[in-house]
């Protein structure tokens, strides 16, 4: 994928859009550079288009949001990603943070729960010519057994615990960023898989929509 040969008017609002992210302390080039490629616009729907490039979460339908891009390059640089990783992402919603990663890891496997979304991330991810991308309808607590380990795991939802599936289809020495509900409050966290052993570091505030799901918030919360 490369944004510059889609035709697109956009090039100049992703490039002050990375400006923003620099500004707001990111410094991964090559998450950067994702950014810089990645046509936000087609991910999110046509009504706000306008505003694609906003560094501001966005409605998507279903009662799901595009999460800011400050946030999703937090993510994204948090998880230290060489290149050549397996990745696993739950809660695919427009899929733009798997476009985004597509860039960034020789292979992303994305799960969203609500299937309208993942049908419509599908189309948006052939419209922008992303490969190396499997979109799964399912429960994202419960990960994605078939192809892991994954080297990294991003979760794109609050959980009240590491859901343990998630934990194990973590690869030896792979991280897994979080957000995690505690008293009430959400916490975005690093994990780190050391010699079969979890540590946490936590990063700073988050705000996202509850991970519903056997591992996560019961349907209800959502």
């Amino acid at each position: 994928m490369a944004a510059g040969r889609l035709g697109d008017s956009y090039g100049g609002y992703r490039t002050r859009l990375v400006e923003q992210l620099r500004e707001n302390g990111i410094r991964d080039l090559a998450v950067l550079h994702a950014f810089a490629e990645t046509p936000r616009h087609l991910f999110v729907p046509a009504a706000l288009r306008r505003r694609a490039y906003e560094d501001a979460a966005l409605p998507i339908g279903s009662g799901q949001t595009i999460s800011q891009p400050t946030t999703q390059a937090r993510f994204l640089e948090a998880l230290g990603l060489g290149g050549s990783e397996r990745v696993l992402e739950i809660g695919t919603g427009s899929g733009y943070q798997a476009a985004l990663l597509s860039l960034l890891v020789s292979h992303v496997v994305t799960v969203e729960r609500v299937s309208e979304l993942a049908t419509a991330a599908r189309r948006n991810l052939e419209r922008a010519h992303v490969r190396a991308v499997s979109v799964v309808t399912g429960d994202g607590s419960v990960g994605w057994a078939p192809e892991s380990p994954y080297n990294a795991i991003l979760v794109a939802a609050a959980s009240p615990a590491i859901p343990t599936p998630l934990e194990k289809q973590l690869s030896e020495g792979g991280r897994l960023v979080i957000p995690l509900e505690r008293a009430g409050l959400q916490q975005l966290v690093l994990i780190r898989k050391l010699n079969g052993e979890l540590s946490e570091e936590e990063l700073g505030p988050a705000q996202f929509v509850p991970l519903v799901g056997k591992y996560g918030f019961p349907e209800q919360t959502a």
